[in-house]
């Protein structure tokens, strides 16, 4: 396919570059990022102008709807419009509104894996959007991930992530919390997760994604908590699931208690530019 990628920052480039490595034509754009191996465009309307299916991976809602004002006019019909930013998910839902309107195809799919499953393919994507669009797109989410889940028509997939990500940004913040007690008590590391894995504390932010350096699986804890998943996203994306709450009646305390965690130890510490699992450090030291 021709295909064009706008956003090639941490995620976008190393999914761009697998879809050039498994044959594709693919044009790129990003207003900043010029990475190597990626034939790129003067503008992001002129990348989308031939393509079959145009990528996004951008920062936030508002991008997005800019760049979708820019790319959609320039698309042909029939095209798809594959969103795999992490945003609102009135932003998705609109942004599928004028595709639709303009007679193109139109998919919201966030992706869970962070930057090692960019660049291995890895990747699961949550989709929004028509059996259609999906169908369209298919090949080139087998391409850069490992599995796909139809989660509904679009936005919901948007919704999928930020439900997702509100267990993840908790359930990794207690354990977090979880450690540092264990410190003052006593309790060794080791025979903290040697328990705590194998019974009713068990979660993947344990077992595959343990914050105490030396524990379990290997794990960002264990480069210095440089990020696989930033603290600042994480912090971005629990806000999204508290913004969703609000706009739907939901109540969701645990959530807006972990976003009160990511929020201060990213705009209050030193959060910024660490690996969201970097609040164990954060509060063994306050302990």
């Amino acid at each position: 396919m021709n295909i064009a990628f706008i956003g090639l920052g941490n995620m976008g480039a190393p999914m761009a570059r697998n879809l050039v490595a498994a044959g594709h034509t693919v044009t790129g754009y990003d207003t900043a990022a010029t990475p190597e191996g990626l034939t790129l465009a003067e503008t992001a309307a002129g990348a989308a102008r031939d393509a079959e299916v145009v990528i996004t991976m951008l920062p936030n809602g508002a991008i997005l709807r800019r760049v979708a004002a820019d790319v959609i006019p320039a698309m042909a019909p029939g095209a798809a419009l594959l969103d795999c930013s992490t945003v609102d998910v009135d932003s998705a839902r609109a942004v599928a509104e004028q595709a639709d309107a303009a007679g193109l195809l139109a998919l919201d799919a966030p992706v869970s894996g962070g930057i090692g499953g960019a660049e291995a393919g890895t990747l699961t994507f949550m989709v929004g959007g028509s059996d259609a669009a999906l169908k369209k797109a298919q090949p080139l989410l087998d391409i850069m991930g490992g599995r796909t889940v139809h989660c509904g028509p679009s936005g919901n997939g948007q919704a999928a992530k930020i439900c997702n990500n509100m267990i993840l940004g908790a359930t990794m913040a207690v354990t977090c919390e979880a450690f540092a007690l264990a410190d003052k008590l006593g309790l060794d590391r080791q025979a903290m997760y040697d328990v705590a894995s194998t019974s009713s504390g068990q979660s993947w932010s344990l077992t595959t994604y343990c914050p105490a350096p030396g524990v379990g699986p290997t794990s960002p804890s264990d480069n210095g908590y440089q990020p696989g998943f930033a603290a600042e996203l994480m912090a971005k994306d629990l806000g999204l699931a508290q913004q969703a709450a609000r706009a739907v009646g939901a109540v969701t305390p645990m959530g807006d208690a972990a976003l009160s965690e990511y929020t201060t130890f990213v705009d209050a510490e030193d959060g910024r530019g660490r690996d969201f699992s970097a609040l164990l450090p954060r509060l063994s030291d306050k302990s």
